[in-house]
């Protein structure tokens, strides 16, 4: 999640969804965005964010065979699409990519990403607005996992979002 609304790798949200990949066979690494713990750098409104969040994937990519799948909540959803383009670029695509409650509304043109991307929004979202994943997906022909009365933070809701990864990345 954002930085500099007390976004950290120990967000509920991002520990489920670490969670829900280890539990899939998947290695799952967590880290915070540059200016968050004891972290160097200072927020850069996603542009240094992607790259940190590619070097992170470039760090990690030794065993080639191993499929990349990239997650995101809320900013870090606007982060992991954004990485995943330049990945792409760099010829080491991401598999898979997981977008959990999207900055939308951050997305300064439609990032490229794959079919088989699996959005999920919460319906009552009162931070990133349904409406705004929607026009964003509606272009890129991309499915969007709907959860109803959910919120931006998924209370009370956190072993729905688990089950819906567990069954998009577990088989």
């Amino acid at each position: 999640p954002h930085p500099l609304f007390g976004g950290t790798m120990d967000n509920k949200v991002v520990q489920t969804l670490a969670r829900a990949f280890v539990q899939c066979g998947w290695t799952a690494v967590r880290f915070n965005f540059r200016g968050v713990g004891k972290t160097a750098g200072q927020h850069d409104e996603g542009r240094g964010e992607a790259e940190d969040f590619a070097a992170v994937v470039s760090q990690l990519a030794g065993d080639a065979a191993a499929p990349l799948a990239l997650a995101g909540f809320s900013f870090g959803g606007y982060v992991a699409a954004h990485a995943a383009d330049r990945l792409a670029a760099t010829g080491t695509p991401a598999q898979r990519l997981l977008l959990v409650g999207p900055a939308t509304s951050r997305f300064t043109r439609p990032a490229t990403v794959a079919p088989d991307t699996v959005v999920i929004h919460g319906e009552a979202d009162d931070v990133v607005p349904l409406q705004a994943t929607l026009d964003w997906a509606r272009p890129q022909v991309l499915p969007v996992i709907v959860l109803p009365g959910v919120g931006h933070f998924f209370h009370g809701q956190l072993t729905l979002l688990k089950q819906q990864v567990v069954q998009a990345f577990g088989g």
